[in-house]
């Protein structure tokens, strides 16, 4: 009970859809059949669950949103996941830069335009595999801002990092690194 109340509060916080939380209220009650919770904080193992259902989804929220709603460590809810998918022997998606894209020009306040090639431009990254491996906010950001750079639309690299929930040096980063797979010259 005291798990499925925190489940319901972490969705109501963070605007699940009810599918996401029903998803992840199975996944939990899956690792409590399987005697994964003894030992674990409930908290922890709740969040945990929760962010398996979000990747699974392919819902667009990071572990930090989900480690600030739950005041729970990055740590401690990264740790829960783990435990949750190597013991249920879930196959987890790989996050699309894609989904972030529209999330983070959306906070931003970015264009359609700029928006629109950002999202031309993380697909031939990711035909050129430059995405792999690279946080999917951080990449969002850094391929909005050169959409915006190429599109000559004043954005800052500030505002798309405090959108995407990165610093401004992950932004920086991952836009010389994009610079490069993609053959782009000064923006």
């Amino acid at each position: 009970m005291l798990a499925m109340s925190e489940l319901q509060r972490l969705s109501e916080i963070l605007h699940m859809p009810s599918s996401v939380h029903d998803m992840a209220a199975i996944i939990y009650r899956k690792t409590l059949n399987e005697g994964l919770v003894r030992g674990r904080s409930i908290g922890g193992m709740v969040a945990g669950a929760l962010y398996a259902a979000v990747r699974f989804t392919k819902l667009p929220r990071t572990l930090k949103e989900i480690a600030e709603a739950s005041q729970r460590t990055q740590k401690e809810i990264a740790r829960s996941y783990g435990v949750i998918v190597r013991n249920l022997e879930m196959k987890m998606p790989i996050d699309d830069p894609i989904y972030y894209v529209t999330k983070v020009a959306e906070k931003a306040k970015v264009s359609s335009d700029v928006e629109g090639l950002a999202i031309n431009l993380i697909g031939e990254a990711k035909r050129k595999y430059a995405t792999t491996g690279k946080d999917p906010s951080g990449l969002a950001a850094a391929i909005l801002y050169l959409s915006a750079r190429m599109l000559k639309e004043k954005v800052t690299q500030a505002r798309l990092a405090k959108a995407a929930n990165v610093t401004e040096v992950t932004v920086r980063n991952r836009k010389r690194d994009l610079m490069k797979s993609l053959n782009l010259k000064k923006v």
